[in-house]
């Protein structure tokens, strides 16, 4: 495992599938983002990082495509979001063409691509065999699943629906990690941020969100301000004792008060970020709407380098060692309230 491969990254947002990418033993050569804030993110924090700013329609992959192994992504999800229209291919904001095209041009070993549990329904079934079907006269065989990110140790649900492309030589060597053996919960998360400001309640409020959270939302442009979301997910957050109606700036202070009852905690944009696998010194660029966008947005850091450790494991042609994996763990029942973007 101590050759070197490299990755090219499409619609790479605020960086969590390329950091855990890197985490996996991938070397970066270009991240592709549009939106600037999220553009600024990467290099904040990444300094080292190739970060292209601008549209992945005019992005020329040709000079990064020198054997190159894995060409990666979050293609946009509005097109297949159960929250929205669900054009599918008909969205004008549908990526996976582009893909495909990115993927003919560099010839990369494998290709992952992730988006919403939406692409798995039914109804876009036939869309999902037509990618196939392109992914395979290219010379790859194709791998789908609907992976749930609390089983890879995150303190919420987030289902994501993956799809890993092998050139044939490596699939046989491809197997789906397999889930963590511990599931974090959000008071084990958050504690320390929520006591950062020497919040007195901290402590008590971190033993009584012994839960996994819903899905976290970024919004779009159509948007209003950052919130965790619809009035369900606002529900499932109160019973683990979290205000949902907005995003605080900072973490309670001493005066803060300890009854749930008379006031409730908020996240915080570095909070949101810790639930979503960041560190908690992920530096997040822009305003509290456009940092929230990015975090909610985020494909979680920890998901990608299970996944990324496999396909790894696959181009080394080697069976995926069981490392720090094992059984399927079991979620709190209170837990299982899942509000999709």
């Amino acid at each position: 495992m101590n050759t070197p491969f490299s990755s090219v990254e499409i619609c790479a947002g605020a960086g969590g599938q390329a950091l855990g990418l890197e985490e996996a033993g991938f070397n970066l050569r270009a991240a592709v983002e549009l939106d600037p804030h999220a553009a600024a993110t990467l290099r904040a924090n990444r300094p080292s990082w190739n970060v292209i700013e601008g549209d992945v329609l005019n992005f020329d992959i040709t000079p990064y495509s020198k054997d190159l192994d894995l060409l990666a992504g979050g293609v946009p999800c509005p097109p297949f979001s159960i929250a929205g229209k669900q054009l599918g291919r008909d969205d004008e904001r549908d990526l996976f063409p582009r893909a495909l095209e990115l993927t003919r041009t560099a010839n990369p070993k494998a290709v992952m691509l992730e988006n919403v549990r939406g692409l798995s329904q039914p109804r876009f079934a036939a869309y999902r065999r037509e990618l196939i079907n392109e992914f395979e006269a290219l010379g790859y065989q194709v791998f789908w699943e609907l992976i749930t990110s609390a089983d890879y140790g995150l303190p919420q649900l987030r289902p994501r629906f993956i799809l890993v492309a092998l050139k044939e030589e490596y699939a046989d060597f491809f197997d789906w990690p397999e889930p963590a053996d511990h599931v974090s919960t959000v008071g084990e998360a958050l504690y320390d941020l929520m006591a950062a400001n020497g919040w007195p309640g901290a402590e008590k409020w971190a033993a009584n969100a012994q839960g996994i959270g819903p899905t976290l939302v970024g919004g779009s442009k159509k948007h209003g301000g950052p919130d965790v979301g619809p009035s369900r997910a606002r529900e499932a957050w109160a019973k683990l004792g979290v205000k949902g109606s907005s995003i605080a700036e900072d973490a309670p202070g001493p005066e803060f008060p300890t009854d749930p009852a008379i006031e409730m905690p908020r996240l915080t944009v570095k909070m949101g970020g810790v639930l979503q696998g960041f560190p908690a010194d992920w530096k997040w660029q822009g305003g509290k709407t456009a940092a929230w966008k990015q975090v909610g947005n985020a494909f979680p850091p920890p998901v990608a380098a299970a996944v990324g450790r496999s396909i790894l494991a696959a181009l080394n042609k080697l069976p995926l060692a069981p490392s720090n994996f094992a059984a399927q763990p079991q979620r709190p029942d209170s837990t299982l309230l899942e509000v999709r973007p």
